[in-house]
C-alpha cells in the first residue's frame, strides 16, 4: 500500500557540536539525525497502524551531491603524454560505484529517482533494472554477448553500458545490432548509451 507522498528533504551536512547529546549518541552531522528521525517515524507509523503495516513502504533514499562521474579530459593536444593517455583509457572516476553511475544516467535522462530498482545476476554479471525496464544498466567488465542478448530480450526502454563492458571495438559495434534485432520496441539510436 502506498499513500503516494513523495518529497525531497535537503540538508547540508552541518557537523554536530561535539558536546551535544546527538554527537555522543553517534550522530556526527545533522543529516545523520534526519535519517534516524525518518526511520523512527516509519516504525511508529507501522506500529500504530498494524493492519496496513505489512504493505506500507516507509523506505527512503539518500543522495549526496557530487561532481560528475566522468574524468576530466579537457586538455590541449600539446598537453597529452603517455601517462595522461593511459589515465584516459577509462573515462569514469575511480571512486564511483555502480549506483553512482546508475543514478547519474537516470539524472541525464530525466528519469524520476524514486522508482523501484533491483540488481540481478545474469551469468555472473550485475545488471541493474530500474522501474521494470525504464532503464537497464550493466557496468561490469568484459560482458559476453550472451548476457547482452539476455538484456536485449528484456526489451528495455533505455539501456546503458560502460565502455569496459566490451572486450574490443567489434563487440561494442555489435551491441547496437543485437538490440535492433532482439528489442524491436526500443529506439536504439536514441536510447542505447555507452559511457
Amino acid at each position: 500500500m502506498s499513500c503516494g507522498i513523495k518529497y525531497i528533504m535537503v540538508q547540508l551536512p552541518e557537523p554536530c557540536d561535539e558536546k551535544s547529546e546527538a554527537y555522543k549518541a553517534g550522530y556526527k552531522n545533522i543529516c545523520e539525525i534526519g535519517k534516524e528521525r525518518i526511520r523512527r517515524a516509519g516504525k511508529k507509523i507501522k506500529k500504530e497502524n498494524p493492519r496496513i503495516s505489512d504493505d506500507l513502504d516507509t523506505g527512503f533514499r539518500v543522495f549526496k551531491l557530487d561532481d560528475t562521474n566522468m574524468n576530466d579530459v579537457y586538455y590541449a593536444p600539446g598537453d597529452y603524454n603517455r601517462e595522461l593517455l593511459e589515465q584516459a583509457e577509462d573515462n569514469i572516476k575511480d571512486d564511483r560505484t555502480d549506483l553512482d553511475l546508475l543514478f547519474g544516467c537516470l539524472l541525464d535522462w530525466g528519469v524520476t529517482l524514486s522508482d523501484p530498482y533491483e540488481s540481478i545476476q545474469i551469468e555472473g554479471h550485475t545488471v541493474h533494472n530500474y522501474n521494470d525496464g525504464d532503464l537497464i544498466a550493466c557496468f561490469d567488465k568484459d560482458v559476453p554477448e550472451s548476457v547482452i542478448k539476455k538484456i536485449a530480450k528484456m526489451n528495455p526502454e533505455r539501456v546503458v553500458f560502460r565502455e569496459s563492458c566490451f572486450k574490443d571495438s567489434a563487440a561494442k559495434i555489435n551491441v547496437e545490432q543485437i538490440f535492433k534485432m532482439l528489442a524491436p520496441d526500443m529506439d536504439v539510436e536514441k536510447n542505447l548509451k555507452v559511457i
